[in-house]
């Protein structure tokens, strides 16, 4: 009982903090550009109005087009929801497989190409293309950064990677450190930050993410939202399991749930203001360049696992 309860727990808790941990990004960027910014609460604000708005939608639209934000928010919330946060001892933590992760992202990118295809518009075809440009690029450096962790922990449970990384002996691994590199270059260019996308543009030469959900409104844009919030903080938490995993608590261990939401939080504050300030420090490249930046990632994570089949370490 006290597994499942702390289950519904983080089911309920990732829900909540994503959009404001968009927030609190949002909020930080505009710290750093000199601007008083709209508040850390403001991602709750928009979906509470988008949802009590009525939706309007294409005559030729199919039901894929209606289904895709449900879908997509469902994935996202999964996805959030398998990742070890606050604790490794949760009844969903048999299915945390990094390879699975992969998959359920993978899911979410192919529907939400699909619907974006679907109305025929020209800039939601546009915006698929270069979806599926990015994710095609960006998946196998997904992979190459969780087989370097894999490799370490003899397994490709995130769980387990997590008590290996957190609850033995510590251990320095430079592998490690390449792959962080990397799992950030894939960060950016899956949630449509800058460098790759910007998510405060609507032109049309350089919108990705955006291109495609044009066509959405009300309900079915506050779902959207609110998964790509929610496959930030997923991100988020999959780097902090991988490469800052102390704070979380391990097996039978209750009394380090209070750390560990401490630490959780404190993580993602630091996360956040960090992405804030590379976004602030760096202009958007074009999308030309986009297979060399992660190309660039694919590389990198490939150094580090072959750093620790060389050196052990």
């Amino acid at each position: 009982m006290n597994s499942l309860l702390l289950q519904l727990i983080q089911d309920t808790l990732v829900l909540l903090i994503a959009p404001l941990l968009l927030g609190w990004v949002n909020q930080c960027r505009a710290w750093l550009q000199n601007r008083s910014g709209a508040g850390v609460l403001q991602p709750y604000r928009n979906l509470i109005k988008l949802f009590h708005k009525d939706a309007v939608l294409a005559n030729n639209a199919s039901p894929l087009f209606r289904a895709t934000p449900y879908i997509l928010f469902a994935s996202m919330w999964l996805a959030a929801s398998l990742v070890p946060v606050i604790a490794t001892d949760l009844p969903l933590s048999q299915a945390v497989d990094v390879i699975a992760l992969v998959g359920i992202f993978a899911l979410a990118r192919v529907f939400i190409s699909l619907a974006a295809m679907d109305v025929g518009t020209s800039f939601g075809t546009m915006g698929a293309r270069r979806e599926m440009l990015v994710g095609f690029l960006a998946e196998p450096a997904l992979l190459m950064v969780f087989f370097t962790a894999a490799t370490i922990s003899h397994s490709t449970s995130l769980v387990t990677i997590v008590e290996t990384l957190a609850h033995k002996q510590f251990v320095i691994y430079p592998s490690l450190a390449f792959a962080g590199i990397a799992f950030v270059m894939v960060l950016l260019a899956e949630n449509a930050r800058i460098p790759v996308d910007n998510p405060a543009t609507h032109l049309e030469l350089t919108m990705i993410h955006e291109a495609m959900i044009l066509e959405y409104s009300a309900r079915h844009l506050a779902l959207i939202e609110w998964a790509s919030a929610l496959k930030l903080l997923a991100y988020f938490t999959i780097g902090c399991a991988l490469f800052m995993p102390w704070g979380i608590a391990e097996v039978g261990n209750l009394a380090a749930l209070p750390v560990a939401l401490l630490a959780l939080f404190i993580k993602l504050m630091l996360g956040g203001a960090g992405l804030a300030l590379l976004e602030t420090v760096t202009a958007k490249m074009r999308i030309f360049r986009v297979p060399e930046f992660m190309g660039t990632a694919f590389l990198l994570a490939v150094l580090g696992m072959l750093i620790h089949f060389l050196l052990g370490s």
